[in-house]
């Protein structure tokens, strides 16, 4: 007897490192394979940039991810995300203990006039 999943297919996964999580429930997953190069035989890393859907917001800049082929959610979007492998330390630096204050950050404008 075939299983719900036999039937539905399998989906393909793939594993890498969130570089970016600035939009809004997506994250740019960095994918790097070894391959052989075709004519000189030397091993060499290939990279590819994935968009994946982050619904929850859970993936971190330098985290390792799992993600899973899915229906096309946008554009760029083919791709969700599966789950969190390994957490990114996530690191705070506290600019007053080195004597660099923190404060409001003013806006440098030019006058606009001859010049």
């Amino acid at each position: 007897m075939t299983s719900p999943a036999d039937v539905q297919g399998k989906k393909n996964e793939k594993v890498g490192s969130v570089v970016a999580n600035k939009m809004a429930k997506t994250i740019v997953v960095e994918v790097t394979r070894r391959v052989q190069h075709p004519q000189y035989k030397r091993v060499i890393s290939k990279r590819r940039k994935f968009y994946a859907h982050d619904e929850k917001g859970t993936a971190n800049v330098g985290d390792v991810v799992r993600i899973i082929e899915c229906r096309p959610m946008s554009k760029l979007k083919r791709w969700m995300l599966g789950e969190v492998i390994r957490k990114a330390v996530q690191v705070q630096t506290d600019l007053s203990s080195i004597g660099i204050q923190t404060g409001p950050e003013k806006r440098v404008t030019k006058k606009k006039g001859k010049g």
